[in-house]
Parts: structure tokens; sequence; C-alpha cells
């Protein structure tokens, strides 16, 4: 005859403390993972506005002629204008899922590639608490 051994399960309880144990760890990294997410989605953005602008300054110096840069912070667009004609749309809120604030609407570069205005611009990029700045000064210089 067979001998059967008794085998040890777990109790009810002690499944309860480790589903709670992994909750509190999850309700721990959660919130720091979307933080971290986020000023990934947030950094990115940024540099595609730098890329933007930069764009439009080099675009501006090789053909010696003014171009204008649209801010539409409600849709997170810019437009890059040389003339009429529109040269280059980026969707930069829908494509990163951040808000752009400008402190102004628009910025023109003239044909030495100087940025001509009443000011420096700076276009914030936030999502939830993350957030960073790319500014432009009257040189042209986007930092």
């Amino acid at each position: 005859m067979r001998e059967f051994t008794r085998q040890r399960a777990h109790s009810l309880i002690e499944l309860l403390i480790v589903l709670s144990m992994i909750g509190i760890l999850m309700a721990i990294a959660i919130p720091r993972s979307l933080h971290v997410l986020d000023r990934i989605a947030v950094h990115s953005a940024a540099g595609d506005v730098a890329a933007t602008l930069s764009a439009a300054r080099t675009l501006a110096l090789a053909g010696q002629s003014a171009v204008a840069v649209h801010v539409d912070a409600g849709s997170g667009l810019l437009r890059v204008q040389r003339g009429p004609e529109l040269v280059l749309t980026r969707n930069i809120g829908e494509a990163h899922g951040v808000a752009l604030h400008g402190t102004r609407d628009s910025l023109a570069f003239d044909g030495w590639g100087l940025g001509a205005g009443a000011a420096n611009l700076s276009i914030t990029v936030r999502r939830r608490a993350a957030a960073e700045t790319v500014f432009v000064s009257r040189l042209g210089r986007v930092r």
C-alpha cells in the first residue's frame, strides 16, 4: 500500500497578506512611473519644439529671407512660414500628449537668422507636473 504524504497548502489569510503587500507596492510604484513617463514626453516635446525653431532659423539663413513661426498654444501646433508659403507644420501637442504655452503667439527670423520682434520668446511644454521651457533669444539662439 502506498502511503500518502500530506502536502501543506497556503491559507487564505496568507494569500490575502501577500496580495495586500503587492497592492501597497503597486500604489507606490505606479505614480512614480507615471511621473517618469510625463518627464520623458515633455523632454521629447521640448526637443521637437527646439528642432522646429532651429529649422526655421536655418531656413531663414539659407534663403536670406524672413521666416515666421506661429505658436498655436490651444492646439499645440507650430507653423513655419516663409512669406505666404507654409513650409512646415508640427502638431507637438497631439504627437507627444503635452500642452504648449508661449509668451507670444509668433516669432520671426530675418535673413540673418536674428530674431525680429519686440522681445524674446519662451515656449513652455507641460504635461501634468512635468514642464520644460524652450527659449529663443533676440539673436535667434534656441536653448
